[in-house]
């Protein structure tokens, strides 16, 4: 399959959670495409930053700093507050899979007892993750310290 195939796909495929949790989280049903349109965005922006050899955590930051200052935007255009675009649309980048591995590691120690391997698994795995989220967070609201701050920068 072609990347950009990939790409398209990724794309439909990170929209419809991010629509999911718009949908859990009351966001106007005239604001889901927009949830939509920036799950989608951001998912695509970490998977061509991942591709181009970046870590998941920087490409996570960085595509939740776009997303946030995407939705930064919207809420400007459609006068709405930025966290209802931005909040569902960084549910798609949640590492979940390195989550899972943290915490099946976690259970084969407790059920067979320590081994190295499975240590190293479970603190890779759960590092990853925690640098991650860390990442979506720290991205999601780094526009908004940038655009509304109260004092200039420098």
């Amino acid at each position: 399959m072609s990347f950009f195939l990939l790409l398209l796909h990724n794309m439909v495929f990170s929209a419809i959670p991010a629509v999911g949790f718009g949908l859990v989280f009351n966001v106007p049903a005239n604001a889901l495409k927009y949830c939509a349109l920036c799950g989608a965005m951001g998912y695509t922006i970490r998977t061509v930053l991942m591709h181009f050899g970046f870590s998941i955590e920087l490409a996570s930051f960085l595509a939740a700093t776009g997303v946030g200052m995407l939705g930064i935007y919207w809420s400007q255009r459609l006068l709405a507050h930025p966290k209802v675009f931005t909040v569902a649309a960084i549910i798609p980048m949640i590492p979940g899979v390195f989550a899972f591995k943290a915490m099946i590691a976690l259970v084969e120690i407790n059920r067979w007892g320590y081994s190295e391997v499975l240590w190293e698994s479970f603190m890779s795995n759960g590092i990853t993750s925690l640098f991650v989220l860390g990442a979506l967070a720290i991205g999601l609201s780094m526009p908004g310290l940038l655009f509304y701050r109260r004092k200039p920068v420098v």
